[in-house]
């Protein structure tokens, strides 16, 4: 039998958690990209006649939004191997361990970040219809 065999459980399940979380995270991500690549694509070949294409409004915003949630989510993946790996060896050491939890917040805070920037950028293109 395994020693503190529910704790090391429950730390497994947290990091698939984490794993789940990142995956989703970079998927949105490359949805976002892709999809302002297609909105970049489709302006070419809407305009008609050699005119110029049409404006594809924040499409430095798109590419860069879809870029950092990758980021973020490959940072998640790394971020939780580490905590995994630290709370298997805080689970078998018989000293307490007080964990920070300052890149979980740094993370977190990007996200959020990101997410307002993408709530403004959409209501913005929603209101004016540009």
């Amino acid at each position: 039998m395994i020693r503190n065999f529910s704790d090391h459980a429950a730390n497994e399940r947290t990091f698939l958690a984490w794993v789940r979380t990142a995956i989703a995270v970079m998927a949105f991500g490359f949805l976002v990209a892709k999809f302002n690549l297609f909105l970049k694509i489709a302006a070419r070949s809407l305009a008609r006649g050699g005119a110029a294409p049409l404006p594809v409004p924040g499409g430095i915003f798109g590419d860069l939004a879809g870029l950092l949630l990758i980021v973020a989510g490959t940072l998640m993946v790394a971020m939780a191997a580490v905590r995994f790996i630290r709370t298997a060896r805080a689970i078998e050491s018989a000293q307490p361990h007080a964990d920070g939890a300052r890149l979980d917040l740094a993370l977190a805070a990007l996200l959020v970040v990101l997410g307002i920037a993408l709530v403004l950028y959409l209501s913005h293109t929603l209101w004016t219809g540009v």
